[in-house]
Parts: C-alpha cells; structure tokens; sequence
C-alpha cells in the first residue's frame, strides 16, 4: 500500500455527540431562549430523598437566568432571575413582592451537586421555600444557605421555547 492510500483509506470516528434534553444540559451547552444565546456555566441538581430536580445558570453577556428542569408526572420547566428581597423569618407564610401577594406552596431541604460556577456549593444541604400568586403564573424561589437567603423570581415555560446546542460530546 502506498503512503496515500494509508493516508486516504482510513475512516476517522468522531465521537457521537448525544442529543440534549432539558435534563440533560451539561455545562458548555449553549441554551437559545427569547431571542438569546446563553452559555451554561453552572448547574446544581437537588436531590430530596429519590427525587431530583436540576437548575442551569444561563450567561449571556452581564444577563444572568436560571433554567429550572424537574420531572413530575410531566415535564416542568421555569426561568428564574435573582432579585432583592427582604425576609423576615427564615420561610414566610407570604411573601410581598412589587405589589403582588405570594403564598408558601412548598417547602423542605435538599443535598446539591454542583458543577461549573456553582461547583462550590458540591455536597450542601441547603433549605428550600416555593411560593406562587393566585393565578400560579409567577413563582418565588427562596434557598438558604446557611448564612444567607437567595431569592429568584420566575415564570413557567414549555420545552419547545428552548433550543440546546451541545458544547461538548
């Protein structure tokens, strides 16, 4: 065989990239949504006994969201922005925020595993607050950490709203 067939002949294998699903994003991906490119630079899967939910932090530029992903009985999926809210209490019964009401829906603790930025908080046990308004339209996250309360606001979303490129294989 001569130096160009060997060269010519061989069929290099490329790695199958495997399709994303909302509970399958890996940091790297890329998540396009309204209009948007963000690239996934953290994720933290909570885990509460055997069930499991999952959050990506999405960086576009200085614009930071959080794409919530969790299977029920169906596919659930909401974007969340951090905001400042002041609480009083560890877990309010409601909560006030820009002039809507916000009532306690569910509540209890988790262990995390983090990867990428939020690699740091790996192993946690964290405390959790989920409350909703009267139309179930708009959502408050609240986490404690220990030493201090997260709070994001959010919204619902359907899966067909997103667009996931892989980043990696």
């Amino acid at each position: 065989m001569g130096f160009f067939s060997k060269l010519f002949s061989k069929q290099q294998s490329k790695p199958e990239i495997k399709e994303r699903t909302p509970l399958s994003i890996e940091v790297g991906d890329i998540v396009v949504y309204d209009l948007g490119d963000y690239e996934v630079i953290g994720k933290i899967t909570y885990r509460q006994g055997s069930y499991e939910w999952i959050a990506y932090q999405l960086l576009e530029g200085n614009n930071t969201l959080w794409l919530s992903a969790e299977m029920d009985d169906e596919l659930e999926l909401g974007i969340y922005k951090k905001i400042q809210l002041p609480i009083e209490g560890v877990f309010p019964k409601k909560l006030n925020y820009e002039g809507k009401v916000f009532y306690l829906d569910e509540e209890g603790e988790a262990r995390v595993v983090g990867e990428g930025r939020s690699k740091n908080i790996n192993g946690m046990m964290m405390e959790y607050a989920e409350y909703c308004d009267d139309d179930e339209e708009q959502f408050i996250s609240l986490e404690y950490w220990g030493t201090e309360i997260e709070a994001s606001l959010g919204y619902s979303i359907e899966a067909y709203e997103l667009k996931i490129i892989a980043g990696s294989n």
